[in-house]
């Protein structure tokens, strides 16, 4: 690479980092989760000659018209990438006709371990999160849960290079019926990752991150730190990787963005109406989509909820959480609930985070 992609940062140190869990953005393989205890999984990388690829040639040529790059440093760039085949493992989906499991989930993040990781964390960086509490209306328990449930607390943020693994799904995404889909946001990723590494005059090799791209104590796709990430200890850069005060803003910020309402509850536990639930009506409240949709006078055909804290004028939610054989949980969800599945668009993965503040929140003051 020339000069103009290795010369030292300016606006942002997002250098290197140790291993990974799952990113945020890829909300879709949370099988391949691994806790900090667990060894990180070997890389399978080949060389892939991308640069003989007409698809990447295709976009090296978009990045030189809309972004004035450099035609020959790309090619230099792309011939250095590697396929990994790891990556393309890892973002499969899970097999079909696996129950799912909120009980076996919840288990594998709220545990001792990231319990006691998560007091010492609180503890070290209360002042950070107070004051994003603060300026953005996020607790300080979801801010910890969230870190908590992507890298354990920045025990886990990454071993994958993170043009190895954008560029492999970007143009070797596995056969799925969401493939175009996802190839094109995986490109789009990549043009963010050329964007932001070059904006900051890092190596663009030189950043880790998950399997799908992922990067830093808050996992942000390269998206997401261009938009989102802020320079929340003030020292005149944005590290993801290094700061986790800036992990800590960013996160507080990203939810802010995504639609985080101040002093708004989270959710209630839910029971539905016995005998007089119509099948047809709550599949259709179910797939209601991420976000709050009814009041509880709407659902009150549906589902109720003991808690006389839940106020009538809130709009909700209604969540499932599977347990396999077991009952399946139901909960009535608020906006701040939905903002979080905006992280990762999944149901457990927000309940998670909210289960793991929480009681990370109980243990420091017992």
């Amino acid at each position: 690479m020339k000069s103009s992609l290795r010369l030292a940062f300016a606006t942002f140190t997002l250098l290197t980092a140790a291993a990974i869990n799952a990113p945020h953005a890829d909300a879709s393989n949370p099988s391949a989760k691994k806790t900090s205890q667990n060894k990180p999984a070997a890389i399978s990388t080949e060389f892939a000659h991308f640069t003989q690829w007409k698809e990447v040639a295709e976009f090296t040529d978009q990045m030189v018209l809309r972004h004035g790059f450099n035609k020959t440093e790309l090619d230099t760039l792309f011939d250095q990438i590697r396929y990994v085949e790891t990556a393309i493992q890892l973002i499969k989906p899970a097999p079909p006709g696996k129950p799912k499991n909120w009980k076996a989930y919840r288990a594998r993040f709220v545990d001792n371990y990231r319990i006691d990781a998560g007091i010492a964390f609180w503890d070290q960086y209360a002042d950070a999160l107070n004051r994003a509490e603060n300026q953005y209306g996020v607790p300080a328990e979801i801010i910890v849960g969230l870190i908590g449930v992507e890298t354990v607390f920045g025990r886990n943020t990454g071993n994958f290079r993170v043009m190895d693994a954008l560029t492999t799904l970007a143009f070797a995404y596995p056969d799925t019926p969401t493939r175009l889909a996802r190839m094109a946001f995986f490109r789009t990723e990549l043009e963010n990752m050329l964007l932001m590494a070059r904006d900051s005059a890092v190596d663009p090799l030189s950043f880790k991150g998950s399997y799908a791209g992922a990067i830093g104590w808050s996992q942000f796709m390269p998206s997401s730190i261009r938009s989102y990430a802020v320079d929340f200890d003030g020292d005149g850069k944005i590290d993801l990787i290094n700061s986790p005060v800036d992990a800590i803003g960013s996160v507080a910020n990203y939810l802010a963005q995504h639609g985080w309402k101040k002093g708004l509850p989270t959710v209630f536990p839910a029971t539905l109406v016995a005998n007089e639930t119509d099948p047809e009506q709550l599949n259709r409240v179910l797939a209601q989509g991420l976000k709050a949709s009814y009041q509880l006078e709407q659902l009150k055909t549906i589902a109720t909820t003991a808690n006389p804290d839940a106020p009538d004028q809130l709009s909700y939610g209604l969540v499932d959480l599977q347990n396999g054989s077991d009952a399946t949980e139901y909960w009535l969800a608020t906006d701040n609930f939905f903002a979080i599945t905006q992280y990762n668009r999944s149901y457990f993965y927000a309940m998670s985070v909210i289960d793991l503040g929480k009681v990370i929140a109980t243990a420091r003051i017992k």
